[in-house]
């Protein structure tokens, strides 16, 4: 079974900064071959799409809420994709998930097969 693993969140001021990671498995062959997201739910809301990054890392997507604040990252050698934030918000703070969908494009999480447990972020004022 593929899982996806993400790391990298934890407690940060309002403006700062932190670098999400999420490592596929060793045995997923053709990681390059999936569509990569993150998303975010924060308590009492909806999962929201934070980011997409296309199968080759060339393209990439995000929610309007943090354009040019997040940017998000791949690395098909090693299964890695990650999330830079920046200029963190309060209404940043959320459970942070990755996930994968092969072939396609998608920013619609039901459509995502792969997905990672979430690592926490949270943004103090």
């Amino acid at each position: 079974q593929v899982h996806l693993v993400e790391s990298g969140g934890g407690l940060v001021q309002a403006g700062g900064s932190l670098r999400l990671s999420c490592a596929a498995s060793s045995y997923l062959e053709g990681f390059s071959t999936y569509t990569m997201s993150w998303f975010r739910q924060a308590p009492g809301k909806e999962r929201e799409r934070v980011a997409t990054i296309s199968r080759s890392g060339t393209t990439t997507d995000y929610v309007e809420s943090v354009e040019g604040r997040f940017t998000i990252s791949r690395d098909n050698v090693n299964n890695m994709v990650f999330l830079q934030m920046n200029g963190l918000k309060l209404e940043d703070t959320a459970l942070y998930s990755c996930a994968g969908l092969q072939w396609s494009w998608s920013e619609s999480a039901e459509h995502y097969t792969l997905w990672g447990q979430g690592t926490q972020v949270t943004v103090s004022s």
